[in-house]
């Protein structure tokens, strides 16, 4: 695992390239501190800057970026191919002069022999690199089909920027792109900024499952780019229910074994030592079961613990490792040892990022990092197999609200939010008996006032939009800003389903799985230079997964049914059958007690009126109310919270 930065510009003088490369190269050390290196070209305009996490041929054979034999393709790097082997043969080993055992070497080679378009849909992997095309003087930028691995790119004038990291644009010497207050706006809708966009005017997001041309010749923006769509989680769902899978359900198990087995097979080639995060969830649990299922020797595994009981899974993870017979280590985190992981996030994930099990992630990156180079992690399994509890909030909100005319729900909607929440706390205080189902934790004034916005919305999309949504309104916070339409918002027609679930699995596969689930591991794993795999998102476990019933994913009222089906063949029930628990933190509690001084500076009414990217009203009104007690507004003010203190770290 690595990371990479370039710049492709007309008017660098030759002498300023390495100079240039180096900074921003130095700026990715934590994404590769064992190797470095840089390639410029000044008579064409383009530099590769690159940091290497040394994972597979770990020699100096090696190194990047690297050029093909030819010397036609250079390229820079980031991830792994699993199968480069595979392809390596169907390369005829025997009629190519291999300087090292490296996948990137293969890579390069595929590409010659093969062309980029081809070569990328043979591969298995995960990645996002540069390739540099000498001979049509042209850049190619390509990331993964699920977003596994970072890309951005943007301009600076008419410079040409990319990288693995925003941090490594920011090095430029003509980086000056201001914040985007639109960015801001879908900041604190989602917790996170969405595809294509990012923090900086003029810097995007690279689409997964797309190759960017650009030519040597033209790079003044995006217009002079073209993208190419090598995969398409669309065109694979609609190849799945027009050839749905019709064997019985044990054929189901049977074939979904046999592809995440040889998913995670693969992702257990390494020449570093090798783990495995264990949570105790069904998902980490199935990916250590076939990792064991497969080694000859006890599986490293890692969990952390809390001490508040309420966000502690340490014990089922422990009881699941001593069952598979893993060599396990464990963590209890202490609060004060959590929190100082605070200071850190900022820097970590380079632009406002809120999702808070960022902190948890981070802890148990660092404690794998202290034993091992690359750990495999079980994410993606929600998003395949339905295991989100909003899937079946959804379900059940629809099938309450749905038959009801939109004027009788907008009266309904409003008729409820003008009881203050505090009563109903009052008046009602049985109803959390009534919502375990839905997760635990929270007031029956602040989910009855939940519903009543619920009930307002005209259409299930946006129904599903207020599921997702933090602040419901963000334009209306951050003065002079506009919400840009995106899938989830009418930007983007979206495919028939057969069902509600697919439906929101499919968008949230597209939006919060990479933009949120996998950034937040890339960044926290990447800080401690630990490469973290994740097999469940192979494309070809994906592919399978998108054959299937819904019937074969939510069967008796239990999600994820297919999958414990094949986590039940290594691990009791007993050791699995129990509430889904998310991977997070008190926040709520620690922004009331120890982190209260620290939120009060950034949330200073004075600050806000004079840094005037929030309006202040209703960010301390809802502070109040969280001191209080009365209310819990942890997610929305955690956001506000990290986009101040990313700006002032900026």
């Amino acid at each position: 695992m690595c990371g990479f930065a370039g710049a492709l510009e007309r008017d660098t003088p030759a002498d300023r390239w390495q100079e240039q490369l180096a900074a921003m190269g130095g700026r990715l050390i934590h994404r590769g501190p064992d190797d470095s290196g840089d390639w410029f070209d000044p008579e064409a305009g383009i530099g590769l800057a690159h940091r290497r996490l040394a994972v597979i041929d770990v020699s100096p054979e090696g190194h990047q970026p690297m050029a093909c034999r030819s010397g036609r393709f250079i390229i820079a790097y980031n991830g792994e191919i699993y199968n480069y082997e595979e392809l390596r043969a169907d390369l005829g080993s025997e009629n190519i002069s291999w300087r090292g055992h490296s996948d990137t070497e293969v890579l390069l080679e595929a590409v010659e022999a093969w062309g980029l378009e081809e070569t990328v849909r043979r591969t298995v992997g995960m990645f996002a690199f540069a390739l540099w095309d000498r001979k049509n003087r042209e850049l190619h930028l390509v990331r993964d089909r699920l977003g596994i691995k970072p890309l951005y790119y943007g301009w600076c004038g008419r410079s040409l920027l990319f990288g693995s990291e925003l941090k490594a644009l920011r090095a430029h010497p003509r980086f000056s792109n201001p914040i985007d207050r639109n960015s801001v706006a879908a900041f604190l809708r989602h917790n996170y900024i969405p595809t294509p966009w990012s923090i900086h005017e003029g810097i995007y997001k690279q689409r997964p499952g797309t190759i960017l041309t650009f030519s040597g010749n033209r790079v003044e923006n995006r217009e002079s780019m073209k993208e190419t769509e090598y995969w398409s989680l669309e065109t694979v769902t609609g190849r799945g229910m027009a050839d749905p899978f019709t064997g019985s359900a044990g054929e189901a198990v049977d074939e979904l074994e046999r592809v995440l087995r040889a998913a995670v097979g693969c992702r257990m080639v390494a020449d570093v030592p090798l783990g495995a995060f264990l949570s105790g969830g069904i998902d980490s649990s199935a990916v250590v079961a076939l990792m064991q299922a497969q080694s000859s020797t006890p599986v490293k595994t890692f969990t952390i613990g809390f001490e508040e009981q309420g966000y502690n899974e340490a014990d089922h993870a422990r009881a699941i490792a001593r069952h598979l017979g893993t060599d396990h280590t464990e963590l209890i985190v202490k609060p004060e040892q959590a929190r100082e992981v605070i200071p850190l996030l900022p820097t970590m994930f380079d632009e406002p990022f809120a999702d808070s099990s960022q902190i948890p992630t981070w802890l148990v990156s660092e404690l794998a990092r202290r034993s091992v180079t690359v750990s495999l992690s079980g994410d993606g399994g929600d998003e395949l197999f339905a295991g989100y509890t909003r899937y079946g909030t959804f379900r059940d909100l629809h099938r309450m609200i749905g038959w009801c005319p939109e004027p009788l729900r907008q009266l309904s909607g409003k008729a409820l939010s003008a009881i203050p929440a505090r009563l109903l706390d009052g008046a009602l205080g049985w109803l959390p008996l009534r919502f375990e189902r839905y997760g635990s934790g929270g007031r029956p004034g602040d989910k009855l006032h939940k519903l009543a916005e619920m009930l307002k919305y005209p259409s299930p999309a946006h129904l599903y939009l207020d599921l997702l949504s933090h602040w419901k309104q963000p334009a209306d916070l951050v003065p002079g800003s506009v919400e840009r339409p995106n899938i989830l918002w009418g930007g983007e027609p979206v495919p028939d389903f057969h069902d509600r679930t697919s439906w929101m699995m499919y968008l949230d596969s597209l939006t919060y799985l990479p933009d949120d689930i996998l950034t937040k591991v890339d960044r926290a794993s990447m800080q401690v230079s630990l490469e973290a795999r994740v097999p469940v998102l192979d494309h070809r476990v994906v592919e399978y997964a998108w054959r299937l019933p819904m019937s074969m994913k939510i069967r008796d009222g239990g999600l994820k049914w297919v999958l414990r089906q094949v986590l039940y063949r290594y691990v009791p029930r007993e050791l699995i059958d129990r509430p889904k628990m998310g991977f997070g933190i008190p926040i709520d509690q620690w922004l009331r007690g120890p982190l209260r001084d620290w939120a009060e500076a950034y949330l200073d009414e004075s600050r806000l009126r004079r840094d005037g990217w929030f309006d202040p009203a209703p960010i301390r009104r809802k502070w109040t109310e969280h001191l209080s007690g009365r209310r819990d507004w942890q997610y929305y003010l955690w956001d506000v919270l990290m986009f101040e203190a990313w700006r002032e770290a900026l």
